[in-house]
């Protein structure tokens, strides 16, 4: 990890001292424009009596540098602004690897009690595992990222694919904190892509209108030959001011509908700019894992999509200036509003049916993105191998990502056929529903194609089902038990359907009493027995254990203890075979003063 960090300082260090830099220059440029700005004035005044045309010199030798020292203003503003960006970000990354995640959004829009596994695993929210991954910077990232935890691929080919994906954007640092700079400088919003695809559904107002496209060259036209004429005196300057009532009302006839279209397209020119900037990052970049190089061949046609999708968003810039001085005055005369128009009207037809690929390939890549941070962040995680025959699930030290590299304890695990099932058996506090959530969250990293932490792993990708965290649901008028039951319920539905499943439960049949809870779950373990069901089940009952002598071959008995030596409790979160020994309740209980 020490390379990680001194990675992230080097580059965090770089950025600030460049950045540092850019300011002096920009201060220094500033100072200068702000010299020929007052100097101009002091020059004027000197030579007011010289007349108009050394006045006019005068000044366009002033105006010149300052223009040229402006557009440079704005070069290395917007290169400070890209250092910066990049030093904050490698300043979050430094905090993430000491597992400070508030920088990123946890996505806590996407908490559901009802998901198969998302809740219990603490996929979302603050200080969730989405939170310590995202580096997403488009929404249509974040959400591509969201429903890949949330549905795991059950491919084995795929997930294959995908983490020689992941591998490759893991070595590739600079593409990977490039891509996050340019597409953080101007963020999107929610509600953008909606409005990308209703822009779409935009009706032809100009672009089949002969009469337009004629007008188109008319306008400028006339107006030059009026202002020649006006000029050298073959016509009275009266001329041009009924002209420019001609002109405004017809370049204005249809602002109606020109209006309608800017309503479509407004303010999605410099989204739709930064999309362009990152998919031609993703062009120029050379790719050799199959699933990028299939992902950025999408993009390829007899064109680049950066290059379409940057002349819609020249267009739809222009068209936001169409209410400005110079705006108004261009519409008047060349009918700019109705020309850029036209130019949107045709960039829909021909590119509509496309521009969903291109951003499903840039919300592709920007997910991959995050798991490659993810791989590049947790060198010493590995790729897991993938199991063809259900079930196995077999693992030296597994640990959890969220836990403290320097205090995770790590466990193995071993379940290798069909039907097969753990129990864990253990104290309050001795770490069952820590070990359980670990066991979890790695089989989703394995399945969605990312690295995990362990030592080794083999995994066969069933779909996951958990039940660690069912709580009363008030708004439907439902107990905690009632809750549990439909969980349950679910769980052996898609067990007699076929459905392979990888099952992880808490204290089976929590919200009922000890004699019905007792024989309910050793009813229900025969069941999924029964099913070829497979997974773990942590409880404080130990009479479960005593299934392991009625399924010897299928069920498993394992223990997390409590030691208690010289009066005072300790944990050693090791797993260990057997059925639990040793029950805390009881001793915290006279700890605490409680008397029993």
């Amino acid at each position: 990890m020490e390379k990680i960090y001194q990675f992230y300082s080097e580059k965090h260090n770089a950025c600030k001292a460049q950045a540092a830099h850019l300011s002096k220059r920009i201060h220094l440029y500033g100072t200068i424009r702000l010299i020929l700005f007052v100097g101009l004035f002091v020059v004027l005044y000197f030579f007011s009596g010289s007349g108009w045309k050394v006045l006019s010199i005068i000044t366009l030798l002033f105006a010149l540098p300052f223009i040229l020292l402006m557009v440079y203003h704005t070069y290395l503003y917007n290169k400070r602004k890209w250092q910066e960006t990049l030093q904050q970000l490698c300043e979050n990354e430094l905090k993430g690897l000491d597992y400070d995640f508030s920088a990123f959004d946890g996505a806590t829009d996407r908490l559901n009690g009802s998901h198969s596994f998302s809740i219990d695993l603490d996929l979302f929210g603050n200080r969730s595992f989405f939170q310590s991954i995202n580096r997403t910077t488009t929404y249509i990232g974040n959400e591509r990222l969201a429903e890949w935890l949330l549905c795991p691929l059950t491919d084995k080919n795929k997930i294959i694919e995908r983490q020689e994906a992941v591998k490759e954007l893991a070595s590739l640092s600079s593409f990977r904190q490039d891509f996050y700079v340019e597409g953080s400088l101007k963020p999107g919003k929610k509600d953008d892509y909606k409005k990308l695809e209703e822009m779409t559904e935009t009706p032809s107002y100009f672009s089949d209108s002969m009469l337009w496209k004629v007008l188109l060259w008319v306008f400028p036209i006339t107006w030059t030959m009026l202002i020649v004429c006006v000029s050298v005196g073959l016509i009275d300057v009266a001329i041009i001011s009924i002209a420019i009532v001609l002109s405004m009302g017809i370049a204005y006839s249809k602002a109606k509908k020109t209006t309608t279209l800017h309503n479509r397209v407004n303010k999605l020119g410099n989204l739709l700019a930064t999309y362009s900037a990152l998919i031609r990052m993703i062009e120029k970049t050379d790719f050799h894992s199959t699933l990028l190089s299939k992902e950025k061949d999408k993009l390829r046609k007899e064109y680049n999509a950066s290059d379409a999708i940057r002349k819609l968003s020249r267009a739809i810039g222009a068209l936001d200036q169409r209410l400005s001085a110079a705006g108004l005055l261009l519409q008047i005369f060349t009918l700019r509003d109705v020309r850029t128009s036209i130019r949107i009207e045709r960039w829909m037809r021909n590119y509509k049916e496309d521009m969903p690929q291109w951003f499903e390939v840039l919300s592709t890549f920007d997910a991959l993105n995050s798991m490659g941070g993810f791989g590049f962040n947790h060198p010493d995680y590995i790729y897991p191998e993938i199991a063809d025959k259900y079930f196995k699930m077999e693992g030296k030290k597994l640990g959890h990502p969220l836990m403290n590299r320097a205090t995770c304890v790590k466990n193995d695990i071993a379940i290798k056929q069909t039907p097969s099932f753990l129990i864990i058996t253990g104290a309050n506090m001795a770490g069952k529903s820590t070990y359980l959530r670990t066991v979890g969250l790695n089989h989703v990293l394995a399945c969605c194609g990312m690295p995990v932490c362990a030592e080794s792993l083999t995994v066969y990708p069933a779909g996951l089902v958990t039940s660690l965290r069912t709580s009363d649901d008030l708004m439907s008028n439902e107990s905690y038990f009632f809750a549990e039951l439909k969980r349950l319920k679910m769980i052996i539905d898609r067990l007699q359907s076929g459905e392979k499943l990888f099952i992880i439960l808490d204290e089976i049949l929590k919200g009922t009493n000890s004699v019905d809870k007792q024989k309910g779950s050793l009813a229900l373990m025969k069941q999924l027995v029964r099913l070829n069901g497979c997974g773990i089940i942590a409880t404080h009952d130990l009479v479960l254990g005593t299934l392991a002598e009625e399924f010897p071959e299928q069920i498993s008995n394992f223990r997390f203890e409590a030691d208690i030596t010289d009066n005072n409790l300790t944990f050693s979160y090791q797993l260990r075979p057997g059925v639990a020994q040793n029950m805390n309740a009881c001793f915290l209980m006279n700890k605490m003063g409680i008397t029993l």
